[in-house]
This record gives structure tokens, C-alpha cells and sequence, in this order.
């Protein structure tokens, strides 16, 4: 009973990390977008996420992307030999690039910046590629990683609400975000389609974490599971 005690709270940790890492990437642009709308912060909405470093809100960018980046490096699933399916070798790579995000900024608007640094200038190319393998990461943990974990279970038909649909909708609507950014479609198109990808990334992980709870038809429709249960491999992915 001790063991399974000591396993059943360690689930719960994962869980609680799993939607930690989710709820931040949601609210990161929802935040930050909000406030730009308050006269006190002075601050316009920017173009990108990524230039709100320039802003009076770049410690709420900064700390969150670092906070998002070191839940991720803690974060601790299962090894695979192949690459892309492995948890801890991609978890980790977007831990450490959330964090060069936040570091290492993309150029500023305009000529003068009042709160730029010595590595703020000339580096928005490391900035975008940075980016771009962090969001690339993202979606490979939706697609490969996620849909490891779920046991066959031929009592309960296969939902289109099925947690495996919902990891692989958000893995490829992360990459069609990615297409489309450099297109500049409209207006902060880069905000939109940066914010969509956070939400999608914020989604696959708050599903994975059971924010939703598990119990009774969203247990069925989403884990094919009929009851909640505490025995969950807790290194599943």
C-alpha cells in the first residue's frame, strides 16, 4: 500500500506539471494582449510575441517562457531510441530553447529601444531559428510522443474527441502555424498565428495532464477508460 501511495502522488505531480506547462502557454499571449490594452502598462500590441521583450512587459514574457522552459528540462517521460518519439530528449531541446527565446531576442521596431541589451541587436535570425525549433518541437511532442501512452481497450469505441485526435489536431495545426507566420497574411499575423500554436501546445498538454478529470463520459470519450484510475504508469508520455 506504502508503494502504490509513493506512485499514485507521483502521478499526480506529473499531472500537475503537465498542466502547469499547459495553462502557461495559453495564458502567456491572452496576457499579454490584455494588458497591452491597459494605458498604464504603455504598451501597443505588438507585432509578435517575441517583441513584447521590448516592451514594459518583458518580465512577464521573459519569466514565463523561462518558467515554461525549466517545467519542461524537470519534466521527465520516457526514453525511446527513436528520436522523435523519444520524451526526454525533446522535452529537454524545447526546454533549453524556450529559454534561448527569451534570452535571445529578435531585433526591436524603430531605431531606439529603451529597454533593449547588448545581445538584443543583430541577432533576429538565431531568434527565429530558436523559435522555430521550439514550436517544431511542440508539435512532435503532440504527434509522437502523446499518442505513445494509450492502452487498446475494445469495450469502449474509438471518440473523435479520442485524446490521440486531440494530440495529433494540435501537433498539425502547430505546423500549419508555422507555415503560415513567415507569409504575413494581415495585420499581426505573426501574434495570431504564434498565439494559436501556444494555445494548441497549451491544449495537447492540459489534455495529457487530465485537466479536464477523467471520470464518466470524459473519461470514455477522451482516455477510452470507463473510471478514473491511480495505477497510470507514471513515466507514460
Amino acid at each position: 500500500m506504502h508503494i502504490k501511495k509513493i506512485q499514485n502522488q507521483n502521478l499526480f505531480a506529473y499531472r500537475r506539471l503537465r498542466r502547469a506547462i499547459g495553462y502557461l502557454g495559453i495564458f502567456l499571449p491572452i496576457i499579454l494582449v490584455l494588458l497591452s490594452l491597459f494605458k498604464f502598462f504603455n504598451t501597443a500590441i505588438q507585432p509578435s510575441i517575441s517583441h513584447y521583450y521590448f516592451t514594459n512587459l518583458r518580465e512577464i514574457f521573459t519569466g514565463t517562457l523561462c518558467a515554461v522552459g525549466l517545467f519542461l528540462i524537470c519534466y521527465k517521460g520516457n526514453g525511446n531510441s527513436v528520436i522523435w518519439k523519444n520524451d526526454n530528449l525533446l522535452t529537454n531541446l524545447a526546454g533549453f530553447m524556450a529559454i534561448a527565446v527569451a534570452f535571445i531576442p529578435t531585433d526591436p521596431i524603430g531605431t531606439s529601444c529603451t529597454q533593449c541589451t547588448l545581445i538584443s541587436i543583430g541577432l533576429k535570425e538565431l531568434h527565429y531559428g530558436f523559435a522555430a525549433i521550439l514550436f517544431l518541437t511542440f508539435a512532435f511532442l503532440s504527434i509522437h510522443v502523446f499518442t505513445i501512452g494509450q492502452e487498446s481497450n475494445g469495450e469502449i469505441p474509438m471518440s473523435i474527441l479520442n485524446e490521440n485526435n486531440i494530440y495529433r489536431f494540435c501537433g498539425y495545426g502547430i505546423l500549419v502555424c508555422i507555415a503560415l507566420i513567415p507569409l504575413k497574411l494581415f495585420g499581426h499575423a505573426t501574434l495570431v498565428f504564434e498565439a494559436i500554436a501556444l494555445f494548441l501546445f497549451g491544449t495537447s498538454w492540459l489534455i495529457k495532464g487530465r485537466a479536464l478529470g477523467d471520470k464518466g463520459s470524459i473519461g470514455e470519450k477522451l482516455y477510452r477508460e470507463k473510471n478514473a484510475t491511480d495505477t497510470e504508469d507514471i513515466a507514460s508520455p
